[in-house]
């Protein structure tokens, strides 16, 4: 398997390349030259293997110049021993058709963590092979979950350095909280002045600026990224959706006979792209239902099949979504164009240039064959909580509730009763404050007052990551500009400048 970047077909490298990179050095994106098929016998055989097994089973067809062995060690180390039960990624059936698929379970409560607590071993296995004895260094810039799944990942992970740039009063003051206590030597989170996209655009071009690579080979350093710009970060996205099919498998042929539709809750784009992977390799996912916050640049594109960021930023109170430049949208409109780099390139720069773009009457007849996109506003995200929680006794976080709010109106203007997913990507508990304001309590002023107020009234157990942060020290409290990024990130590495 060889990959290619988005805007440069005569790019190709090996996957151990491309995870260690990042990203091409124009700005493109890594993607595989073909997504590999699953047959009903592949199938059969996943649906008897653990979350371990499978990880290893599909990664073989991706990570061609990783040895078994390799495999082996990359996915029981991230997958053994640091999630509830061993089961990584469980679904919890609400009633006949409604299907959550728990992605929550890590040691940050989100789903991140699913893709985060492997990429340190698929990056240091692949960076043994193409670039040894030098340190890699990893820039992230994060809506909230990113950050800290990623610094949890790699802390004290030999030959890295790990910088997280957030956005000051952009995320929930748990993210913040988990993120400022990270405990390693190896880690360090910023805040910025702005948000979401002004930290993912920092990020992006300090990872393209020739002259800061070259100071940082001189040091012996180079840089990768733990954004699902990595491929090594969007790949084991793909598994837990295919092991979610074999697990639905076990409710008989009949329930999946005309398919399932999958609903995903994103800003950035590349957790429901991980699903879009997995219906062409072969798991029969009809509709792909893309759920957005008041952040709506999504919605907008699969209506219009025009995508303009030239619109008002809102923080709202599902902070993970709140992007209006979705980094992995590049990657579908590689598929959608059958890998046409130049014209992938063309939109890229009027993104940067104009704000905006429109793709071709062909591409978008097929983003319509395969997308189906709605929005949720504050008023409803709070209210879908109140109405799942009293119909189900399940409690779900705001993102969570963006998705199912989403489906709710997916399924009355289309009257499809298909069985449905849906990707729950965080626990109620790193939101407390606004999942006990949406049940109709009063907040408490103290976090963790509001936290275990929140388990006595639902009677859920707040998750042990979240309870241990109460006493963790605050370690990071660093805030600056936007255009300071690159600043920062020199003088913590001690390079003079």
């Amino acid at each position: 398997m060889l990959y290619n970047s988005t805007r440069d077909n005569n790019a190709v490298v090996e996957s151990a390349s491309a995870i260690a990179h990042g990203i091409s050095v124009e700005g493109g994106l890594f993607v595989p030259q073909s997504i590999p098929s699953l047959t009903n016998e592949d199938f059969q055989n996943l649906k008897k293997l653990d979350y371990v097994g499978r990880a290893q089973y599909v990664f073989k067809n991706f990570l061609t110049d990783f040895t078994d062995d390799e495999l082996k060690y990359c996915t029981e180390g991230a997958y053994k021993g640091s999630f509830d039960n061993d089961k990584p990624a469980p679904i919890k059936s609400l009633d006949d058709s409604l299907n959550i698929l728990e992605l929550w379970h890590g040691p940050t409560c989100a789903f991140k963590d699913l893709a985060l607590q492997i990429l340190p071993y698929l990056l240091t296995t692949s960076a043994s092979k193409v670039s040894s004895g030098k340190k890699t260094v990893i820039l992230v810039a994060t809506s909230g979950d990113t950050g800290k799944a990623a610094l949890e990942g790699f802390k004290d992970v030999k030959d890295t350095e790990i910088m997280v740039f957030y956005p000051n009063d952009g995320v929930s003051a748990m993210q913040q909280l988990q993120m400022n206590t990270q405990k390693g030597e190896n880690v360090h989170v910023c805040a910025i002045n702005g948000n979401f996209d002004d930290a993912q655009s920092g990020v992006k071009t300090i990872f393209t600026d020739n002259a800061i690579k070259e100071i940082l080979a001189k040091n012996n350093m180079e840089f990768s990224s733990a954004n699902s710009i990595n491929w090594g970060r969007l790949a084991p996205q793909i598994i837990y959706y295919i092991s979610a099919y074999c697990d639905l498998l076990d409710k008989g042929e009949d329930y999946l006979k005309d398919g399932f539709n999958v609903v995903v809750p994103t800003g950035n784009f590349g957790n429901i792209l991980a699903a879009y992977y997995a219906k062409i390799m072969g798991v029969p996912i009809n509709k792909l239902i893309c759920a957005s916050n008041s952040n709506n640049v999504l919605t907008d594109f699969i209506s219009t099949g025009t995508y303009d960021r030239n619109r008002s930023f809102y923080t709202t109170i599902s902070p993970s979504m709140d992007i209006l430049i979705s980094s992995n949208l590049e990657r579908m409109l590689y598929e959608l164009t059958g890998h046409n780099d130049k014209q992938v390139s063309l939109w890229q720069d009027s993104l940067k240039n104009e704000g905006k773009y429109t793709v071709t009457d062909e591409v978008f007849e097929k983003l319509k064959e395969h997308f189906y996109g709605g929005f949720c506003s504050e008023e409803k995200t709070s209210e879908t909580i109140k109405e799942t929680f009293k119909k189900y006794g399940y409690l779900i976080d705001t993102h969570t509730a963006v998705a199912v709010s989403v489906y709710n109106d997916y399924k009355a203007n289309t009257a499809d009763n298909r069985p449905v997913l849906i990707a729950s990507t965080a626990s109620p508990y790193k939101f407390a404050n606004s999942v006990l304001e949406a049940i109709g309590e009063t907040v408490p002023a103290d976090e963790f007052d509001a936290v275990k107020l929140l388990s006595e009234k639902t009677n859920t157990v707040i998750p042990s990551p979240i309870a241990d942060l109460e006493n963790a020290k605050v370690r990071f409290n660093n805030v600056c500009d936007k255009e300071d990024m690159c600043k920062v990130v020199l003088d913590r590495l001690g390079i003079n400048h």
